[in-house]
């Protein structure tokens, strides 16, 4: 049998390049085709079908298509849809801007002020971001404490099937909605501690351990990710130099899968801030926040707040105009947790 030549044909590589250019033409598919049954392509589907599979495909209706054009199409509807939703975040973070620009421009009053009291004309909102960093950072550390160890077990120790029993519950956490672990709180966590520690119950306790059940399945899925991502061969070395398994875990894993579980935590971080309905049911809310002294008191966090107040603010007041204020600094502190977490992230990839 004659045996083409690279040069008789181009590759079909080759003709889709000619035909991005312009330079292909309809009549070079069935010709192609032709070629490939020559060199004894398509027997296989020959003696296996009643049709020849070649030829089936030879005089289909794409062989008539401008490929090129239908191209063109397609990328432009996947840029619109690019595009779309670039600009629906835009369009949010404007308007938040421009409805709480107003009170953003009372500065050191807005910014430094220790006293937030709509009825007096008084919004200033350092008690309120005090509270959510001690109420993200306290639930933080309770996930992280929990969740490292359990990504270590997961990825280390377990056998595969408790593995596959102990993921999927662990998963399932993240589908619960939060007004159902705020109800499982507010009966169940605020009860434990009004009946133990006395008080109302209502407090930055409470909001801890209910913030740091819904942060566990981020903690331990992503560090679990960055602990397996490790090459093999950093583990096998280490054993293999008479190193026991903590001791690499201890001296070669986690070094390794720092940045991915520094980045999974900065994530929980930035989603225990964002959270509103659990913490709403179960952290008191006063009606003058101020800065705590105890774990035990009530707080009102930058999230409860505008929950709170946004149905009773009359539209176009300055008391509505500083809540939208309080979303662009909430949004501002989660962007900033979020390019935290992308540079973590790259930073693990480059290693």
């Amino acid at each position: 049998m004659h045996e083409p030549s690279k040069m008789e044909y181009p590759s079909i590589v080759q003709l889709n390049r000619n035909r991005r250019r312009g330079k292909g033409n309809n009549k070079d598919i069935p010709d192609v085709f032709k070629w490939w049954t020559g060199a004894g392509i398509g027997e296989k589907e020959r003696s296996s079908s009643g049709m020849n599979f070649l030829e089936r495909v030879r005089t289909c209706k794409f062989k008539r298509m401008d490929f090129g054009t239908a191209e063109k199409i397609v990328e432009k509807l996947l840029f619109i849809a690019a595009l779309s939703s670039t600009l629906i975040v835009f369009f949010i973070i404007a308007f938040m801007f421009k409805e709480g620009i107003p009170a953003l421009a009372l500065g050191w009053d807005f910014f430094f002020g220790m006293i937030w009291r709509p009825s007096h004309n008084q919004y200033g909102i350092v008690p309120l971001v005090v509270c959510t960093f001690i109420v993200g950072i306290g639930a933080l550390v309770i996930a992280a404490v929990i969740g490292i160890p359990a990504a270590i077990f997961l990825a280390e120790y377990s056998p595969a099937w408790l593995r596959n029993i102990i993921k999927p519950c662990v998963e399932l956490l993240v589908g619960i909605p939060s007004i159902v672990l705020g109800f499982f709180g507010l009966i169940v966590i605020v009860t434990y501690i009004r009946d133990s520690f006395g008080g109302y119950g209502e407090c930055i306790l409470a909001g801890w351990i209910i913030l740091a059940i819904m942060t566990l399945p981020h903690v331990i899925s992503i560090s679990e990710d960055s602990i397996r991502a490790v090459p093999k061969g950093y583990k096998e070395g280490s054993l293999a130099l008479g190193a026991t398994q903590l001791q690499t875990i201890k001296k070669v894993i986690l070094p390794n899968a720092r940045s991915g579980i520094l980045a999974a935590m900065v994530l929980g971080m930035g989603n225990a801030i964002g959270e509103t309905m659990a913490v709403l049911m179960v952290i008191g809310n006063p009606e003058i926040p101020f800065i705590p002294s105890s774990i035990l008191d009530p707080v009102r966090v930058l999230t409860s707040t505008i929950v709170i107040e946004i149905p009773y603010a009359v539209w176009g007041s300055l008391h509505q105009q500083a809540l939208f204020a309080l979303g662009v600094v909430l949004f501002i502190v989660v962007a900033i947790l979020n390019l935290i977490t992308t540079a973590l992230v790259r930073k693990g990839a480059m290693k």
